[in-house]
């Protein structure tokens, strides 16, 4: 089993126990592995509640297009931020967008490295 927090020391709250769940079951290169490639793809809370305080500036959806959601980005820069509701919500809400995201990104490093490493995902 491996440390988590030695691989990924940033991680805290409802993420570092959900990729806790998902690295129980490797071992530490495997670990490293999982570490590092899922670090250069998460998005921390706190860029993503600087980006989205820049939606009050004149840059309203520019969170949505970091997190993927193209849609989004662009319907918030139409409306400039769905008229600045949408952006106070994203303000209220940035931990658990960040979090929404994080999430898809260890399914997909998950994914790739079960390509490497068959027995990374344990079949229940």
């Amino acid at each position: 089993m491996a440390n988590v927090l030695r691989h990924l020391p940033e991680l805290e709250g409802m993420e570092l126990g959900y990729i806790q769940g998902l690295m129980k079951n490797m071992d530490e290169d495997q670990a490293s592995l999982f570490a590092q490639v899922y670090r250069a793809r998460r998005k921390d809370s706190q860029m993503i509640l600087i980006l989205t305080l820049l939606g009050f500036f004149g840059f309203a959806g520019l969170h949505r297009f970091i997190l993927g959601q193209i849609g989004l980005g662009i319907l918030y820069i139409l409306t400039v931020g769905l008229c600045f509701i949408g952006t106070i919500v994203d303000l209220v809400n940035y931990k658990s967008l960040a979090y929404e995201y994080n999430v898809k990104m260890a399914h997909e490093t998950l994914a790739m490295l079960s390509n490497s490493y068959p027995n990374i995902i344990e079949e229940k």
